[in-house]
């Protein structure tokens, strides 16, 4: 079993246990929202929005940089 496999079964194991030891149901709020889900959602949800953002801020940094290096080379 090669180093990678390894590693893709011990994440995936431990994401597993925390699915499981994270499943009571806890009730957000925002504004007038309400939802429930359990919180291992409530955390995965929030890492993904993270993730998604992260990455279109990396993005627009590098535009920006690249459009700030093209205006000074003219």
């Amino acid at each position: 079993m090669n180093l990678k496999l390894a590693l893709i079964l011990i994440l995936s194991s431990m994401a597993v246990i925390f699915i499981v030891q994270n499943v009571a149901v806890v009730e957000i709020g925002f504004l007038f929202w309400r939802a429930a889900m359990s919180s291992a959602l409530l955390i995965f949800f929030t890492l993904m929005v993270g993730f998604i953002l992260g990455w279109f801020l990396h993005s627009y940094l590098v535009y920006r940089k690249s459009k700030r290096e093209l205006a000074y080379l003219r």
